[in-house]
């Protein structure tokens, strides 16, 4: 199992920040989503599922994020989900934000990525721990990015 946990001040008013995890603005910080449909329930629901598609280079996954967690108060956002890829991995991540003051806001990216079946640990065993973090810092860099670049609530 891979498991992070990062986290960094975005110079931007939590409302700002919040935005980019909604359904319209998802792209923007996960590009390499194609498709991110409701399917059941809304965005803001403990056990919303979307479907979602992801490419990595030449393949197109397809699969079913459900919402484990949902938190939207003044000073707190939460988001957790989880979806199973390949039939071999769960990966199951939250995003937290934190209100540190009006124009400042603490980003909190953590989460897990397990094999759920024989080839899905066997390749975890395999699986680049410094890569994984690569991917990890090169998405809150995406997030601090989009939210410096973002205006509108």
């Amino acid at each position: 199992m891979i498991e992070w946990k990062e986290e960094t001040i975005i110079e931007r008013d939590i409302e700002t920040v919040w935005s980019l995890f909604s359904d319209k603005n998802i792209k923007k910080i996960m590009p390499k989503v194609e498709e991110h449909t409701i399917v059941e329930k809304s965005e803001t629901e403990v056990g919303a599922k979307h479907q979602q598609s992801y490419r990595e280079g030449k393949r197109v996954e397809t699969y079913i994020v459900e919402t484990l967690a949902y938190e939207d108060t003044p000073d707190k956002k939460l988001k957790t989900v989880r979806f199973v890829i390949g039939k071999a991995f769960e990966v199951n991540f939250s995003f937290t934000l934190e209100k540190v003051d009006e124009n400042n806001t603490k980003f909190i990216y953590s989460g897990h990525n397990k094999g759920i079946n024989f080839v899905g640990r066997a390749m975890m065993k395999l699986a680049n721990k410094k890569g994984s973090q690569k991917v990890v810092h090169e998405f809150m860099e995406r997030v601090n990015q989009e939210a410096l670049n973002h205006t509108s609530h």
